[in-house]
């Protein structure tokens, strides 16, 4: 029988497997990673040589390696992988022993794996993990739900290996059952809103400005110095000086305008919908990527209608100056999106979250991490039950001063013909949010017209039902 001696254990040895483990490793902790492909066990003690780690092929011996009780991360593909790895992993383990899920799975499943595994004595964490490999190696930003108790064996081994901002873990316990997972899931919701608005500034800039690779990659290199400092300002900055060798031109120019996903934007979408709240940013970032896969129909739309957008009649100067007040404004509506579902969906499902907490380990490992992370926190952290962050003094002191930019831009893009439809998203979102009296009253009386849904009153209790008569028809 192997020694129990590590203090940690992972299925998965892949890239974000193997970098976690030896994050761990090099902050001192022995670990001990299985993975059934022999190339990626060798591969990983080859890369932890002179540290605390050993691999394993057997997954009983993996087990058996771990000091009680057992803490054990999956990182597998979503779905059934995952239940595949924990039928097979449960006969090894004893009740009290913690598995994780460190991928992307769908809260839902994480739900019923929380339940089935509690019945048996095992504590399940959905734990989720941002700032991709290198994150990973070097400190993600981490949210994992589950038992708070059982957590208390975790924190140790996540506070020292998460990223570090001000000194402060970008780890938390987010809350019971699938909660990280779900926190995670909206991370992601946000990243699509915040990914989609770069693109859209990146339309605006060639085909509105005609500016070249050279200029906006001068651009974004002084937005990434202000207030719009962020991870993902960051990489794009990068990508307009990335050139492949011996290439006289940048890569992007090479790359098909059709982007993918691993589904997160829509499953974000989707559990807005349910919950009724509204994230039209985050929503309009999800259609974009769906048609950005009509190629063939986009390529026929092109030849019917015309493909040139008028060049932007404004001062150079004037729209750089509002598109960046366009793009810190409507970054700010994805953020606020964003925590409204996270607080609303904190009462439907009773996971109590405490969004300083999360806004804070968001500052830091992560894909969404920004300078303006630092307003949400100070926002929450002063005010713990701020229904909404657009609420709160110091947001709308900085939409206020931003507002101008915005209007110019969204007229002047939708005027020239330029695609803006996230950007437009967050300024009708926004002039909605702030509207006391909206159109609906009309909706209402529409339904109650053709389907008796009935309606409320100003001023009085109860519902009503009216028979409509229309009036005759004017000659």
């Amino acid at each position: 029988m192997t020694e129990s001696k590590y203090n940690f254990g992972m299925i998965g040895l892949g890239t974000m497997g193997r970098n976690l483990l030896l994050n761990m490793a090099d902050h001192g902790f022995p670990v001990a990673g299985y993975d059934i492909n022999p190339d990626q066990v060798a591969g990983f003690e080859k890369e932890g040589e002179g540290k605390p780690v050993k691999g394993f092929t057997d997954l009983k011996a993996m087990t058996q390696s771990l000091t009680k009780p057992r803490a054990i991360m999956m990182l597998v593909p979503a779905g059934k992988p995952v239940d595949s790895v924990i039928e097979n992993l449960l006969p090894l383990l004893e009740p009290g022993d913690i598995i994780i899920d460190g991928g992307n799975s769908h809260f839902t499943d994480t739900i019923i794996r929380d339940k089935a595994l509690d019945t048996k004595g095992f504590h399940f964490f959905g734990m989720g993990i941002s700032g991709g490999e290198e994150g990973a190696r070097k400190g993600p930003s981490m949210m994992p739900g589950g038992d708070q108790g059982a957590y208390l064996t975790l924190k140790p081994i996540f506070d020292a290996i998460a990223a570090k901002v001000d000194g402060v873990p970008c780890v938390t316990y987010i809350g019971p059952g699938a909660s990280g997972h779900f926190v995670k899931m909206v991370h992601n919701g946000i990243e699509y809103g915040l990914m989609q608005l770069i693109a859209e500034t990146y339309e605006i800039l060639r085909k509105g400005l005609k500016l070249d690779n050279e200029e906006i990659y001068q651009l974004f290199k002084q937005w990434n110095e202000g207030r719009l400092q962020s991870f993902l300002i960051e990489v794009t900055r990068d990508i307009f000086s990335y050139k492949e060798a011996g290439s006289d031109h940048l890569l992007l120019d090479d790359i098909k305008d059709q982007a993918k996903s691993k589904g997160t934007g829509k499953w974000t979408s989707q559990i807005a919908m349910d919950l009724e709240v509204p994230i039209p940013t985050i929503d309009m970032a999800v259609a974009m990527r769906d048609l950005s896969k009509y190629k063939t129909l986009r390529k026929k739309a092109a030849n019917l209608y015309g493909d040139q957008p008028s060049l932007l009649e404004v001062d150079k100067d004037t729209l750089l100056e509002s598109l960046e007040q366009a793009l810190y404004f409507s970054m700010i509506m994805t953020y606020a999106q964003g925590l409204d579902l996270l607080y609303r969906s904190s009462i439907s499902y009773g996971y109590n979250l405490n969004l300083a907490d999360i806004s804070k380990i968001w500052r830091g490992g992560c894909i969404i991490r920004a300078a303006f992370l630092r307003e949400i926190y100070t926002a929450y952290e002063k005010a713990p039950s701020l229904e909404h962050l657009l609420l709160d003094e110091s947001v709308v002191s900085l939409v206020n001063e931003s507002v101008p930019g915005m209007r110019s831009i969204v007229a002047s893009a939708i005027t020239a013909g330029i695609g803006i439809p996230a950007f437009a998203a967050s300024l009708t979102y926004f002039d909605a949010f702030r509207s006391e009296n909206m159109p609906s009253n009309l909706i209402q009386a529409q339904r109650d017209y053709f389907g008796a849904h009935t309606y409320e009153l100003i001023g009085k209790d109860g519902v009503f039902h009216t028979h409509w008569t229309p009036l005759p028809s004017k000659p």
